[in-house]
């Protein structure tokens, strides 16, 4: 995942969780203009301490923010999750049809 990648996935978990740039540079202990200035110049990359306190206050885990699809991050853990309660004869019917897609 390269830098303009990271960025867009931090301005996306911020507008999903209906924060304003400077307020979440707040709830994240940041400068008033971090964030601003982090997804207009996409000069820089925040430190591991920063982005953690960055996806934590937008409520999105590690794993969410570099699933492949973030989109459907919710739906495919739902998904994995219900399998997890099949049997393997239902597991490999449920396999079979997903070979048809």
């Amino acid at each position: 995942m390269d830098r303009e990648e990271i960025i867009r996935r931090i301005t996306l978990s911020r507008t999903r969780a209906n924060l304003s740039a400077r307020a979440l540079s707040q709830m994240a202990d940041l400068n008033d203009g971090y964030i601003s200035r982090l997804e207009s110049k996409k000069d820089f990359l925040p430190s591991m301490d920063s982005f953690l306190e960055i996806i934590s206050a937008c409520k999105v885990s590690p794993e969410e923010f570099f699933y492949y699809d973030m989109d459907m991050y919710a739906k495919d853990k739902q998904i994995i999750e219900m399998l997890k309660i099949c049997s393997r004869e239902k597991k490999d019917i449920v396999l079979a049809i997903l070979k048809l897609c």
